[in-house]
């Protein structure tokens, strides 16, 4: 026989087991079917893991419950103290088949509950909300420093701009039209060389003109900058910056309260500028929309041997396209001819003879309000200078392709070759 001490070991070692355990919660009840009979199958309840209330791990398993006559009986860790999140998902299965599913929140209760009080909607999640706890910079190694050498956001900083870095390291949005190119020196103007025409000229060291004397905000420049943002400014050697120590209009400088020149301040001024007295440089420049060599073809169809597509909406009105273009023939046995389309317009069709070594051309395409006109030339050199024009109906609001063609004019070893083309285009302009 066991001695009385033994047995009392034995008695606090089980209820020490016994009060380590999460409390449980018994859920009992009948089911029935629809038809008032018993059901009679297995529950299975899957769960995964989660803390419960009084800080009991539970681990990820499923049960297997059988049902006997519709008696339902289990006991289950509560869920709605728990971690967020925890709950039971209870399939009911007959002769092998799930009959349905559902989901369960158990509560702490010394009663016995039915299904009713466990039951909840699909998507409801019951349970104490997290605990968020704030993370200060401070607490994650290295972050302090990681945004310590980071741009910052300067006071020029805008949405839907390139963006340029400022003399103080911050990120400014850069100034000028949407249509304009941003330099490496975060300047901006019209793209192309110069920024202010063909032929732009420089200011260096200009001094505007004005009264400096702590009230006057209002000074001249001898020419408007072109572009504006080309102009850079500085007040007894500190560079001023547009837009926060000023403002330019046209040729004007207007002070802003706090940057207002003093008496004995000096003023400096670096810009570019159109030449007033050299037409030229307020004048647009023609741009090459493509240029190079092509293929060559001894086919008799129409193959086509070079090409180039103008953008949609590149042209309009006053515009005018120009395409220049040289065809080569090697061999003597057979004749060859060179097409130029732009668009669905045919504007230069010429044919050499087997003898002819080539076939140049020029066209000239110029946009109306209501359409285009073309003129054409052609030569080669045994085949005289050759006139043509027409109209045209292209629609500049698509993209335009211009197509170099070539053919023979019958089976050979011959072959004609797109030796070079060019595709300019001439802007508008308006007479200054």
């Amino acid at each position: 026989m066991l001695s009385w001490r033994k047995l009392a070991l034995l008695a606090a070692g089980v209820i020490g087991t016994v009060a380590g355990q999460p409390a449980l919660t018994t859920i009992q009840d009948i089911l029935y079917r629809a038809d008032g009979t018993r059901f009679t199958g297995t529950m299975f309840i899957k769960y995964n893991s989660f803390l419960a209330g009084d800080t009991s791990n539970i681990a990820t398993a499923n049960l297997t419950l059988p049902i006997v006559n519709g008696v339902l009986r289990v006991r289950l860790v509560p869920t709605t103290t728990a971690s967020a999140g925890a709950q039971y998902t209870v399939t009911y299965n007959s002769q092998g088949i799930d009959q349905f599913t559902e989901l369960w929140a158990v509560p702490p209760s010394t009663l016995i509950l039915r299904v009713r009080d466990v039951r909840i909607s699909g998507g409801t999640v019951i349970g104490p909300p997290p605990i968020l706890t704030p993370v200060q910079i401070s607490d994650v190694t290295g972050l302090p420093n990681e945004l310590s050498v980071r741009p910052m956001k300067g006071v020029g900083f805008g949405i839907g701009r390139a963006v340029v870095i400022n003399q103080a390291g911050q990120l400014d949005a850069a100034t000028g039209n949407l249509g304009d190119c941003v330099r490496v020196d975060g300047s901006s103007g019209p793209c192309g060389s110069g920024g202010g025409g063909v032929g732009g000229s420089f200011a260096d060291a200009e001094t505007p003109a004005g009264i400096v004397n702590g009230s006057n905000a209002v000074f001249t420049l001898a020419s408007p900058p072109s572009p504006a943002s080309s102009l850079s400014l500085y007040r007894n050697g500190l560079f001023q910056r547009q837009g926060l120590d000023y403002q330019i209009s046209g040729a004007t400088i207007t002070f802003f309260l706090v940057s207002i020149p003093k008496t004995g301040d000096l003023l400096v001024a670096n810009y570019r500028f159109a030449d007033p007295s050299n037409l030229l440089s307020s004048l647009a420049s023609p741009q090459v929309v493509c240029s190079g060599t092509g293929l060559s073809t001894s086919d008799t169809p129409l193959v086509e041997l070079g090409s180039c597509t103008i953008p949609a909406s590149l042209v309009g009105a006053g515009d005018r396209i120009e395409v220049q273009f040289q065809y080569g023939h090697t061999g003597t046995a057979t004749g060859f001819t060179g097409t130029v389309l732009i668009g669905n317009t045919t504007v230069a069709s010429r044919s050499g003879a087997s003898n002819e070594v080539m076939l140049a051309g020029h066209t000239s395409f110029g946009f109306y309000g209501g359409g285009q006109t073309w003129d054409t030339q052609t030569w080669g050199i045994g085949s005289i200078l050759t006139v043509t024009a027409g109209n045209a109906s292209e629609d500049p609001s698509q993209a335009l392709r211009v197509s170099l063609r070539g053919q023979m004019a019958g089976a050979t070893a011959d072959s004609v070759s797109l030796r070079n083309f060019t595709v300019i285009r001439y802007p508008a302009q308006a007479n200054p």
